[in-house]
């Protein structure tokens, strides 16, 4: 049975989200403030939260930030209830890692249906990875990272030399698979069945690796913030990279530089 965790101060409210998810069959936890709310997350490691913004003691980007630099919470879904989403409040949210964003007050469907689209890509992602090898190889302790200026190593292979030396010198821009294509002078299709054939691996997942790898050494070698470091390695929002990192490594990116660095 699916365990959702409702973090809502409002007893009412917290009630009718209780009440609605009950009669979906859902497997329910409630939680009257964000200090319990992660308490009863780490306790219980629901498959998905659904957490208020505005509480006292501990506030919804407060829970968020502690669920999400905690290994075994870091990808619980994540939704975020708010009488009001301003711009600057979603991508704050973003930021942090939340999923998605309801605004009060929310219908049962409306609150459902991003239910089901959490736990459906969640779903997705795990069965995707789970039939593939991992896109890329966790980087080596601290001790021993690469150094900032290190790339993946990409197999010789004639035909491809030139797809990856267009890979090693764009990756920090947003290239796609067009791109790549377009420069090489094979259609995409074609290109895409090749990289399969040659290395197992999608042209867009090279480029993943690239920027994976140099997101990890500049994390380690800099005082960047994540930010700085998404920006640099190509990605114009930093929510997607903070997706793709933990992907790639199962944590954030900025858990995974305090670990490393301890």
């Amino acid at each position: 049975m699916t365990k959702v965790l409702v973090i809502e101060d409002e007893t009412e409210s917290r009630n009718i989200f209780l009440e609605c998810l009950e009669a979906e069959g859902f497997d329910t936890i409630g939680a009257e403030n964000g200090l319990v709310g992660v308490e009863k997350a780490q306790e219980h490691l629901p498959d998905l939260i659904i957490c208020d913004v505005v509480m006292p003691q501990l506030d919804g980007y407060g829970v968020l930030s502690s669920l999400r630099q905690n290994q075994g919470t870091a990808l619980i879904p994540f939704i975020f209830l708010t009488a009001k989403s301003t711009t600057d409040e979603i991508r704050q949210g973003m930021k942090l890692g939340a999923d998605d964003y309801l605004t009060k007050p929310t219908t049962a469907e409306e609150l459902l249906g991003a239910i089901a689209t959490r736990l459906e890509k969640q779903a997705t992602i795990r069965e995707w990875y789970a039939a593939r090898s991992p896109q890329v190889t966790p980087p080596p302790p601290a001790d021993t990272a690469p150094s900032a200026n290190t790339q993946p190593t990409s197999p010789a292979n004639p035909l491809l030399n030139e797809v990856f030396d267009f890979i090693e010198a764009n990756y920090h821009q947003s290239i796609n698979l067009s791109d790549v294509a377009q420069v090489v002078g094979y259609a995409p299709a074609y290109l895409t069945d090749l990289m399969r054939r040659q290395t197992g691996k999608t042209v867009h997942q090279w480029i993943v690796e690239h920027r994976m790898t140099k997101a990890c050494s500049l994390l380690l070698e800099t005082k960047q913030s994540v930010e700085q470091i998404a920006e640099a390695v190509g990605y114009q929002y930093v929510g997607c990279f903070f997706r793709q990192f933990r992907i790639s490594f199962g944590t954030t990116p900025q858990v995974w530089r305090n670990a490393q660095r301890n």
